[in-house]
């Protein structure tokens, strides 16, 4: 009910809004060409100022020509810009003599560079700090640093991936959602990052604390990746290509098209990634009477293969219509051994293979809407995404335990499959020069199913064991928003609130049969909840000078348990851990606070920042005893006790002489860890906490040699890390490379040196549930050597070009 009465409240406010007009009569028009060609230019913008600040505005239309209405009869500035152009302008007085002047054709002329106009890649990465997030602008410099998304992001500021689990996080959390172009994806973050071609990666914003009109999932925050795609006229395109050679090469390769012709823009984006992977680790257990180590090692193949499609449809110049479909082709198979010696004589050693083969085919298809009303900046948007995934996996274990002798075969067949709907109707109305309204509704459906049957077999002792696990789980979530911004002199602000109703449906069963009588269970389980909440959003940022700004800013936040995270079907085992979901899982929410604080002078920027978070309910990891194999431990999930993080970071972006530039990042974080483990000798739950203080810093420079050659050198550091059960111990590594210009300036090769010498690893050392120590290593030390290609010609469209990038951003911003 409650949504119902607020719907019709957001319905009305819409409709009063839709009826505002003006009264004012004088009227301005023209048409516009190209100098030297004498063609119309179509789409070219067209400002009205008055004193030095834009009133109004347009467009021009296919034949070049404008008019702009309902102008106050007073003396005017008229700004003519394209891309690509140099800026005209002329003054005119609107009078009640003449209410209507009629401009004479104006020819624009072409500035003298046109390079950077279709430049698709650029030599260095940069860093733009920006009211509500921070765009890091990849260069060849973080293409050539790694294969995929996965391994580049260890390089952006504030961003950590791990390099086993290949879990990601933002500010030390890794409750962070991650976006396509501004959408969502029903991929798993890690293994999504794993199959975007580095060099098909164009910006990546980071959202650390998003307003009301942001989807408030993930504690952290948004990480948004934006793919490759432009809006020249005609025909042109690049192509990416690179090798990366470790213990066996890799390829990484991407190929982006586009054709603009009249009214329509096709576009296409093409990321194939191919290559075997070796890993390899111990963990040393010091539990007593069961003492012993554990190896683990494996390679793993993987192929996959990006296809993006689109189009965008300018109806008119108030209209657009676009339309995109992601193919997303993963094959994947793995080679894995792990072992268990104990020191103990009377306890059976163990070996374990699998042979694993994998599969993840989802599609997308989005469809979108623009409307641009008369009014500058008034707009309604409407967008729907569907998606589905299917991800099927087909395993075999052979477990081999000694004296006596005896062998286990495994299978595990599992089939998951995902639909994903999202709508959103957004709309936004400047309701004066220092006033905007924004409102909007959405709309996520998701429906999982997950279908796991084992067969287990030990012929040798005539064992078999036959089980299936099956679970549905569907999550509805309806939401409106509403934000207001004002802006007085120096200073802005923005509030807002979004409302959500968010349920659940989840049905579990497991049904078992064995020779072993004992050993059968017919189990069903339901997982329900309707949660209705309110989440509130601040802004105030202040502008002290052209060179000082402050940013203050509150969100209240969830992080709601995934699907991994809430199933009770077993994920991945080993003879002696076992990882499995709590269906007992609640949402976890989060106030979060952040200060921010930038200046800019001639060599750069540098933003200096502070945040505080209050986290309820925090979601965190566990081990405790499998009460049904006691030499088995259960990796799974928890609410914690209420905790809350603290944490400051600097950023830099500097230019400091004219063949050097440096982005360079450090964190600090500090937050206690509470919650409950498992004692090894009473197995018993006991309260534990542990006070983190977590460093971070990283430094990417960048140096000219020449016109054509560019040398550049990274180095990060990550600081220790303690959690309840063990310390993570710091890890660190430096990497060198370079760039040469060929072919006229349009195609580059680069060659990096990543992990010169080969200190990156993963070590930790616990003590929770008993003393473990160990490592794991991968191919961290490579050589990598590409080259980039930039085709065809043409000018940018700038209406275009500025709508396309709205819809790259704006679905993180606008529509989600």
């Amino acid at each position: 009910m409650k949504f119902k009465l607020l719907f019709l409240l957001v319905v009305s406010n819409f409709s009063m809004l839709m009826a505002q007009s003006s009264s004012n009569s004088g009227v301005i028009s023209g048409k516009i060409i190209d100098k030297n060609t004498k063609q119309p230019l179509p789409y070219v913008n067209v400002s009205v100022l008055e004193d030095s600040k834009i009133i109004t505005g347009g467009i021009t239309q296919e034949n070049g020509s404008f008019s702009i209405k309902g102008l106050a009869l007073k003396k005017y500035t008229v700004e003519i810009q394209f891309i690509g152009y140099k800026k005209v302008t002329q003054e005119i007085t609107l009078t009640e003599n003449n209410k209507s002047i009629a401009l004479t054709t104006i020819a624009i002329e072409e500035e003298a560079v046109q390079l950077a106009g279709v430049e698709i890649v650029k030599e260095r990465s940069t860093i733009e700090q920006k009211i509500d997030r921070k765009v890091v602008n990849v260069g060849k410099d973080l293409i050539a640093s790694g294969n995929t998304a996965s391994e580049i992001m260890n390089n952006i500021p504030t961003v950590s991936v791990d390099p086993q689990t290949k879990e990601l996080s933002l500010r030390g959390n890794s409750n962070v959602r991650v976006l396509i172009d501004g959408k969502p994806s029903n991929i798993d973050a890690a293994q999504l990052l794993q199959q975007i071609p580095s060099s098909s990666i164009k910006q990546i914003e980071l959202i650390t604390n998003p307003s009301a009109k942001y989807n408030p999932e993930g504690m952290s925050g948004i990480i948004n990746i934006i793919l490759h795609k432009n809006s020249q006229e005609g025909f042109n395109g690049s192509i990416n290509s690179g090798v990366t050679f470790g213990i066996t090469p890799k390829v990484n390769s991407a190929l982006n098209l586009n054709y603009k012709v009249g009214k329509v823009n096709f576009y296409t984006n093409y990321g194939f990634n191919h290559g075997q992977n070796e890993n390899n680790g111990y963990i040393n257990s010091f539990r007593p009477l069961f003492e012993n180590r554990q190896e683990f090692g494996g390679t793993n193949l993987n192929t996959s293969h990006l296809i993006k499609l689109g189009m965008d449809y300018f109806i008119d110049e108030k209209n657009t219509l676009s339309f995109y479909t992601n193919q997303n082709i993963v094959d994947g198979s793995g080679l894995s051994f792990n072992s268990a010696d104990f020191q103990n004589a009377l306890l059976r050693d163990s070996g374990q293979k699998t042979d694993s083969d994998t599969e993840n085919y989802t599609q997308t298809y989005d469809l979108a809407y623009k409307h641009d009303f008369t009014k500058k900046g008034e707009t309604l948007d409407f967008q729907a995404n569907f998606s589905n995934t299917k991800s099927p996996e087909d395993t075999d274990f052979e477990l081999t335990q000694n004296n006596p002798t005896s062998t286990r075969f495994t299978n595990n067949d599992i089939k998951r499959d995902t639909d994903y709907l999202q709508i959103n109707l957004d709309y936004v109305n400047p309701l004066s020069e220092t006033v905007k309204l924004e409102i909007g509704a959405e709309t996520r459906l998701q429906k999982i199913t997950n279908d796991f049957d084992e067969t287990i077999s030990e012929p040798s002792e005539t064992y078999n064991r036959q089980g299936n696990s099956y679970f549905e789980f569907t999550r509805n979530i309806h939401s409106f928003y509403a934000n207001l911004g004002k802006q007085w002199k120096k200073w802005s602000v923005q509030a807002g609130v979004r409302l959500e109703q968010y349920e659940i449906d989840g049905d579990f069963e497991n049904v078992v049969t064995s020779s072993n009588p004992t050993e059968n269970i017919n189990d069903q389980s339901t997982i329900k909840d309707d949660i209705f909440s309110v989440y509130p959003s601040l802004f105030f940022n202040y502008k002290a000078s052209d060179n000082d700004s402050f940013n203050f800013n509150y969100s209240r936040r969830v992080d709601r348990p995934s699907i991994g995270q809430i199933s009770p079907i077993r994920e991945w085992t080993t003879p002696l851990i076992e990882s499995r979901g709590n269906p007992s899982l609640e949402p976890q929410f989060t106030n979060s606070f952040e200060v921010n604080y930038t200046r800019t002078s001639k060599i750069g920027s540098v933003t200096t920042g502070v945040f505080y978070r209050q986290i309820n309910d925090e979601i965190g990891r566990i081990i405790y005893k499998n009460p049904d194999n006691n030499n088995q431990d259960i990796i799974s999930y928890d609410n914690f006790d209420d905790n809350s993080a603290l944490g400051t970071e600097v950023s830099a972006n500097l230019k400091l002489a004219p063949w050097w530039s440096v982005n360079a990042s450090t964190d600090v974080y500090f937050k206690t860890v509470r919650g409950t483990v498992q004692n090894a000798n009473t197995q018993e739950q006991e309260r534990a906490e542990a006070d983190v203080v977590i460093f971070n810093a990283r430094m990417n420079n960048n140096f000219v040699a020449n016109k054509k050659l560019r040398f550049n050198l990274f180095a990060m550091y990550r600081g220790r890390d303690l959690g309840l059960q063990f310390e993570r111990e710091p890890m660190y590594r430096m990497d060198i490379g370079s760039t040469y210009t060929i072919l006229k300036g349009k195609g580059s090769i680069t060659a990096r040196i990543n992990d010169v010498f080969e200190t990156m690893n993963f070590g930790f050392d616990g003590n929770i549930p008993y003393r473990q120590v160990g490592a794991f290593y991968w191919e961290s030390q490579t050589f990598y050597l590409g080259f980039n290609y930039m085709f065809g010609g043409g000018k940018n469209n700038a209406l275009q070009r500025k709508q396309r990038d709205q819809n790259e951003t704006q679905g993180s911003g606008g529509l989600l």
